[in-house]
């Protein structure tokens, strides 16, 4: 047979469609060309493909091969090609029987020697072939973590050798088994170690019980990166579709990022880029689109220390993904979007010098430097934040003398019984419902109205403010276990909102 198809898989932001491999041997001069919109590293596959297949005892057909890569239109590239070509160069000029390979779909780059070696985005190109019928070839390296797409059986090979065993029938590969089960792995920090900051640790149960994001601002050494890094312990694990979800995300950012995913499966993320981070790096992007930390961070934690250091385009780069949970990436020949429905977790110094209001150090900022230092952040970014609260410096008899608050799980408990509330009567957490739904279920008693319209008047709160504000209230009544927000409910949503309670 000249003709032999076989199929494997593109990545095209989160999208992995699937690509047609067709080859096709002519008479005429030996030869191998690539078509279908191949890019120089797939191109540079006929060396690869050639020399493997000599090594692994085949013959190279001397003749005029054409490989087509289809859809045409879509930009192919790296190279998880080189495993579909030889397999349809062996099965066009029948040293392979080309019936076997329909039942497969296959990804893998060659080395010289036709071992098998690792490519990005093995998990994501295995979930999306789940509903296909067709099981995956995957490089040995990549086939467990692969595996746990469940719909789909996968099998891992170390060589061209023996995948060409399998499909001849003379030697099976094992079906990949996961390298682990829905298990977070290892103790996250607790709350336990935190010493006073009541207030504080008030909100970020709230932020973990709604889905909130927040805003912590304070000295030096009060405790917000603490704070911050205990939120992922508090919050509901991840359900066995999110995990793969997010699994599949870092899979797409990096091999290394890809095998990272044992070591915390079930885990939430918590991404802490550093304030020189680059708008592609927090948002994404690249010749090929790759995910950024936001969509690293999804059905996780964002954490941004020192926030007004971060380049102002970094930041405003955010208000769109914190609205719509999803982040679009256009250059001028591709888009790509990618799911960026995080938790931002912000904490900022009240001045340059970060003393500003310490009741024993002595603040060495101007008035102006504050202010400039305050602008950094914009109205936007800051009304989309659903929490504000201080963190004030320690005095001497908090540090030595006030005894461990609650565990984290303590507060766990409270945090998944009122998510467990949210789910049970709207089907998502309080911060993603809509403005519709936020009518239905967010509505506070009459006895509260007087107050929202005073804060209303007095604030100048605008109209996501307001929906902050009864959602951060709906999740505080979900807490105390309450079926309506009241008036004591607004009253304390608004104190994380009004001016006075996010001066710095």
């Amino acid at each position: 047979m000249a003709l032999a198809t076989l199929y494997s898989r593109a990545l095209d932001g989160f999208e992995a469609p699937s690509v047609c491999v067709e080859v096709h041997l002519a008479n005429g001069l030996p030869s191998l060309a690539i078509v279908g919109l191949p890019e120089a590293e797939v191109r540079e596959a006929r060396h690869r493909v050639r020399a493997a297949i000599t090594h692994c005892g085949f013959e190279f057909p001397a003749r005029h091969i054409t490989v087509n890569l289809a859809p045409a239109d879509l930009p192919k590239e790296s190279g998880r090609y080189d495993l579909p070509i030889a397999l349809g160069i062996l099965a066009a000029s029948g040293q392979l029987p080309a019936h076997a390979l329909a039942r497969f779909e296959f990804a893998g780059e060659l080395a010289l020697d036709g071992t098998l070696r690792s490519v990005r985005g093995a998990l994501a190109m295995v979930w999306r072939a789940a509903g296909t019928g067709r099981a995956f070839i995957l490089p040995l390296a990549d086939a467990a973590a692969a595996a746990r797409v469940s719909a789909v059986s996968v099998y891992g090979a170390a060589s061209l050798r023996a995948v060409c065993q399998h499909l001849g029938g003379s030697a099976n590969l094992e079906r990949a088994v996961p390298t682990s089960t829905l298990v977070a792995l290892g103790p996250s920090p607790d709350l336990v170690d935190l010493r006073g900051q009541p207030q504080a640790r008030r909100t970020l149960e709230i932020a973990a019980a709604g889905g909130h994001s927040l805003l912590m601002s304070g000295p030096p050494g009060t405790g917000k990166s603490m704070l911050a890094e205990r939120l992922p312990g508090l919050l509901p694990p991840l359900a066995e579709a999110e995990a793969i979800e997010q699994a599949a995300m870092r899979s797409l950012a990096s091999r290394s990022e890809g095998h990272a995913e044992r070591e915390g499966w079930a885990r939430r993320p918590f991404r802490a880029p550093h304030h020189s981070a680059s708008s592609v790096a927090m948002v994404g992007g690249g010749n090929h689109p790759r995910p950024g930390e936001i969509s690293l961070a999804h059905r996780g934690v964002l954490f941004l220390d020192e926030l007004p250091e971060f380049d102002r385009r970094v930041l405003e780069s955010l208000r769109e993904p914190l609205e719509t949970g999803r982040v679009a990436i256009s250059r001028a020949g591709r888009q790509a979007s990618f799911p960026a429905r995080f938790q931002l977790i912000a904490a900022m110094n009240p001045c340059p010098c970060g003393y500003a209001g310490h009741p024993t150090v002595r603040c060495r900022c101007t008035d102006g430097l504050i202010e400039r230092y305050r602008s950094r952040l914009s109205g936007p970014l800051l009304d989309r934040i659903d929490l504000h609260v201080s963190v004030p410096a320690m005095t001497e008899e908090t540090l030595l003398g006030t005894l461990p608050g609650e565990s984290s799980a303590t507060v766990r408990g409270r945090v998944l019984e009122a998510h467990a509330r949210q789910w049970s009567r709207q089907g998502c957490s309080n911060a993603r419902l809509e403005p519709g739904a936020i009518e239905r279920w967010c509505s506070p008693e009459a006895s509260a109205t007087p107050l929202l319209r005073e804060a209303i008047r007095r604030f100048g709160l605008s109209a996501r403010a307001l929906h902050r504000v009864l959602k951060v209230a709906r999740t505080i009544a979900d807490l105390a276990a309450a079926s309506t927000p009241a008036v004591h409910h607004i009253a304390e949503a608004l104190s994380y909102r009004l001016p006075d309670a996010r001066s710095h």
